[in-house]
């Protein structure tokens, strides 16, 4: 029976028939619980089970092609219309108009972002989490799922050494980790200095002398929260990094004493394992020593570099971590879980209680039992804990870890790929997983400077491999000139893969140059014509 076919069987109070949709029966058929439910959700698992199979499981490139222009004009369908269709009609098209449109990170070519291939284990966590639809605020919402998330954040607090006090809750991602972790040391200091809550009374006075440390490579999002904490951007101070994008210690130890001269009040220190735009681990043991003299609120973010402690062979690499107040994983990063997935650490987990709050519906404080929305910033919360949890059941620290160190290994090999071909130039040697690098013109342009006119070209390049479909990589600044960059996320990608993907993105960046020149200098896009040159990029160029 469609949706149509179930109007008119409702009755209005005279008996007489209407025409609005039959609730009852569309209860019967749009829920688990019921003999035509349960067949529903078969069949709607089943369909789109086969539809991301083709369009994803037979993909033979990351993308269509299609441009942003090109999405809304093709998207011009009711997304609210009055009257509903067969499920089996929607899915054709969600095949159509979003499935074979996507962007797709199980691709060997998609290395653009920190966007990853989810694995298989965390996919059917996924189908069961949402089918359960339980909420993380309660115990009496999620019984069984509050104890699990509480092991799984032991384990972590383990894996970390975070030490027998620490605690912890899943997040939405790094963004809100590191949100939490900000706010907390906000409300730590002021308590301590000011004994003051700012929970109840608001920021005090001399807020605007609060300072917040972090390197100039750190992630927006400090700068972010400082400004939702009602601090200001301002008041995060970057210090510089060197060569390897790392935080300096002794411009760290320089800065802290300018800072004290000049009266104000630096209250937290953050800790960046593994940078967006290099991968790179500040020096976590230094930091912590200089944290521990000044007082500070040690937080690191460790959204993409966690994932390093499970390997034996990179863990190292974090050494000092275990000396955090607070910390930022992400699990839909480098340990490949579906979006969203991440988990905020605190090595003393009483501290939670700085923003907890109690309400009688939910979290009295009368209750014997746990209830996590105290730990959290959100209240309605998705059961995320369950993907790591059967991902890491199923492969074990070992097998979790043999995915990590190959990923790692694999931005190794692109690096010197990178590096032995003289039309790309490597910005940094890789830490973790990303590559950033910079394509070189082969002849100068004759009215542009050098910076500017390989910008071009290299926006250029990258713009046609993604209109392209034939791979997806990233661009950012380094020192004011745009580069390009590999965030290797896949643990199918091989060296071969990366050989075609950076032979096509040469061959793109040639054609820009050669036609930018032989047009005498003339570089709208209506001028330049692109042949395609995926998989058939000239080898011996250059």
């Amino acid at each position: 029976m469609s949706f149509q076919e179930a109007e008119g069987n409702e009755s209005a109070p005279d008996g007489t028939a209407t025409d609005a949709v039959d609730g009852q029966t569309l209860a019967e058929r749009m829920f688990i619980g019921t003999p035509a439910g349960n067949d529903a959700y078969i069949a709607a698992i089943d369909r789109c089970r086969d539809a991301v199979l083709s369009a994803v499981g037979e993909a033979d490139r990351p993308y269509s092609g299609s441009t942003y222009a090109e999405h809304r004009e093709r998207l011009t369908q009711d997304t609210i219309p009055e009257s509903g269709r067969e499920i089996d009609e929607v899915i054709e098209d969600l095949a159509t108009d979003v499935l074979e449109e996507s962007v797709y990170p199980s691709d060997e070519a998609c290395s653009a972002h920190l966007q990853c291939p989810p694995m298989v284990p965390s996919l059917a966590a996924e189908v069961v989490l949402s089918a359960l639809n339980q909420s993380m605020d309660s115990f009496d919402q999620a019984p069984a799922a509050t104890v699990l998330e509480e092991q799984v954040i032991d384990d972590l607090t383990s894996l970390f050494g975070l030490g027998d006090g620490a605690d912890g809750v899943f997040t939405s991602g790094g963004t809100q980790s590191n949100l939490q972790g900000l706010l907390l040391a906000r409300e730590h200091y002021v308590a301590e200095v000011f004994d003051r809550s700012v929970r109840t009374s608001g920021l005090p006075p001399t807020a605007e002398k609060m300072r917040i440390l972090t390197s100039e490579d750190a992630h927006f999002t400090v700068a972010q929260a400082a400004a939702q904490l009602g601090l200001g951007e301002d008041a995060v101070v970057t210090v510089p990094t060197g060569d390897a994008h790392q935080m300096d210690p002794d411009e760290l130890a320089d800065e802290l004493a300018r800072l004290k001269q000049a009266n104000c009040h630096p209250f937290a220190l953050v800790g960046t394992a593994g940078t967006t735009d290099f991968g790179s681990v500040d020096p976590l043991n230094d930091l912590a020593d200089l944290a521990d003299e000044h007082d500070l609120w040690f937080h690191v973010d460790a959204a993409l570099g966690g994932a390093l402690a499970l390997s034996e062979t990179h863990a190292g690499k974090l050494d000092g971590i275990e000396r955090a107040d607070s910390l930022t994983v992400d699990f839909h990063k480098l340990l490949y879980q579906p979006i969203s997935c991440g988990v905020f650490l605190l090595s003393d987990g009483d501290k939670f209680e700085l923003m907890g709050r109690n309400a009688a519906y939910l979290n009295p404080k009368s209750d014997q039992v746990s209830n996590l929305v105290s730990k959290s910033l959100q209240t309605t919360r998705r059961f995320d804990a369950l993907k790591p949890y059967v991902a890491f059941r199923t492969l074990g620290r070992e097998g979790m870890a043999a995915l990590v160190d190959r990923t790692v290994t694999l931005a190794d090999r692109a690096a010197s790929l990178i590096r032995s071909d003289p039309g790309f130039e490597l910005s940094c040697p890789p830490t973790i997983n990303i590559v950033t690098f910079r394509y070189t013109p082969e002849r100068d342009h004759p009215a542009r400077s050098p910076d500017e006119w390989a910008d071009r070209i290299n926006r250029r390049a990258r713009d046609r491999l993604l209109a392209s479909g034939c791979g997806v990589v990233a661009r950012t600044e380094v020192d004011g000139c745009v580069h390009l960059k590999l965030t290797l996320m896949n643990p199918r990608t091989t060296v071969a893969d990366i050989r075609e993907l950076l032979l096509t993105l040469k061959g793109y960046a040639t054609q820009a140059e050669t036609k930018a020149i032989s047009n005498h200098g003339i570089e709208s896009d209506d001028r330049l014509d692109f042949a395609p040159v995926c998989g058939s990029a000239d080898e011996e160029s250059r």
